[in-house]
């Protein structure tokens, strides 16, 4: 299927023909073991997802499908209900900021466990009622906490539940990794017999993933089986913690666009969220949990080097002037590469804070390295899709040209997607 987050270049991440796919007979599913983590949304109406499980995630980049949402941090797109649920809703709205093909026509919310939680093996549980329509696509799906270093798909990708609102019956689980990703991942489906809907009631969508084999059920019946012999000689990346995400889309390349028959705004009611432990596997096969830092953060005084394109790190040329612009180069492990990512938003290196000049919102403004101040223009993300984006602007930190050289400059662009807009934590 093809994925929200990871686009190493358009080509990877478009859908092709889903040959690959397979739907097999249901049998029951294994029987876990004891509860490890779980978010049951019993915050008041209106409240927003707890902050200490979830982080919200923003932007309308496109998200590597040419997605047509904004994911926004408001309760308007992502709340508690006070029945014991969390409601993420995508509206068909201006939302007053620009999405990759312009004025933004949709909001939406996605929320990751990325700073908060991560498992290896278990089951890993939700109970949602998707929504319809053409144009809609919920997910529940993870992915390797090494996303930022390793990066993807080598960091390995788990959907445990996607729908399309053009098949309304039909859910799809999917495993991502190096040989297999994108339209080559490996994937199967179950359709709900005479016609059913998945929309019309909650279901219950889960994985249970132990070292060689990860198998996908709905409502307790297991509909496929995926192991190691899977990929052959290939990568086998599902042996360390995954954090947990859950959106909502609207368009992108594989559900197409909302036509006249979808009404918004529409909602992806979740239950709830569990987790659990494998009690087979001994504490000594792999870590149960992993506490995962904020993404891009590190916990060293010296920071950490950001590699991109062509293996190259962000760095802070020599202090030749007040506001030097950075750059790319090779890396070397040296002061001016170990990049800091503070709580208020800031990245630092050698005492100067990465800056947007003149705090512009334009293409092409460059990216410098002067005293913090504080300011909007100094606040960044590492999203887990591995873009570094400046939060007021919205826009991605990109190398200009998508130049390879030695010394290649950095700039502020519109976040698309490419690779010289991506940056790994080493």
């Amino acid at each position: 299927m093809a994925k929200r987050v990871v686009a190493l270049g358009a080509p990877l991440l478009l859908i092709a023909a889903l040959t690959a796919a397979i739907s097999v007979r249901a049998t029951a599913a294994p029987v876990p073991g004891p509860l490890a983590w779980s978010d049951e949304f019993g915050g008041p109406a209106g409240s927003a997802p707890s902050g200490s499980s979830w982080q919200m995630e923003n932007g309308g980049s496109g998200w590597g499908n040419q997605e047509l949402q904004a994911y926004t941090n408001g309760t308007a797109n992502a709340a508690q209900d006070g029945d014991g649920h969390l409601a993420i809703t995508a509206r068909q709205e201006s939302t007053g900021t620009d999405c990759w093909y312009g004025p933004c026509r949709y909001s939406s919310a996605r929320m990751t466990t990325a700073d908060h939680f991560a498992q290896t093996y278990g089951r890993f549980e939700a109970r949602i009622k998707v929504p319809r329509g053409q144009g809609v696509w919920p997910a529940f799906w993870m992915l390797g906490n090494d996303v930022h270093s390793a990066g993807w798909p080598n960091s390995g990708e788990l959907d445990v539940m996607e729908n399309v609102g053009k098949e309304p019956g039909t859910v799809y689980g999917s495993i991502h990794s190096p040989g297999h990703s994108g339209a080559n991942s490996l994937h199967g489906t179950l359709t709900l017999p005479d016609g059913g809907v998945l929309a019309d009631d909650f279901h219950v969508y889960s994985v249970d993933w132990k070292p060689d084999s990860i198998t996908w059920s709905v409502d307790g019946d297991a509909y496929q089986t995926r192991t190691r012999a899977d990929v052959g000689p290939d990568p086998w990346p599902f042996d360390h913690p995954f954090f947990v995400i859950l959106n909502l889309a609207v368009g992108g390349s594989w559900p197409g666009s909302p036509d006249a028959r979808t009404r918004f705004p529409q909602t992806m009611l979740v239950d709830y969220v569990r987790v659990y432990q494998d009690s087979s596997i001994t504490a000594s096969a792999a870590p149960a949990t992993a506490s995962i830092p904020a993404s891009g953060v590190t916990t060293t005084a010296t920071g950490t080097s950001l590699r991109g394109l062509g293996g190259k790190c962000l760095t802070l040329p020599a202090m030749d002037g007040n506001a030097p612009q950075l750059e790319m180069r090779e890396c070397t492990g040296a002061p001016n590469q170990a990049w800091s990512f503070g709580a208020d938003g800031s990245v630092t290196a050698l005492g100067r804070c990465m800056d947007v000049a003149w705090g512009s919102h334009d293409d092409g403004a460059r990216l410098q390295a002067t005293t913090c101040n504080g300011g909007a223009a100094q606040r960044f993300t590492l999203t887990s899709g591995s873009d570094l984006v400046n939060t007021d602007a919205d826009k991605c930190v990109d190398v200009a040209d998508a130049n390879t050289a030695d010394g290649a400059p950095l700039q502020q662009w519109t976040c698309e997607g490419s690779q010289n807009q991506k940056f790994w934590k080493q």
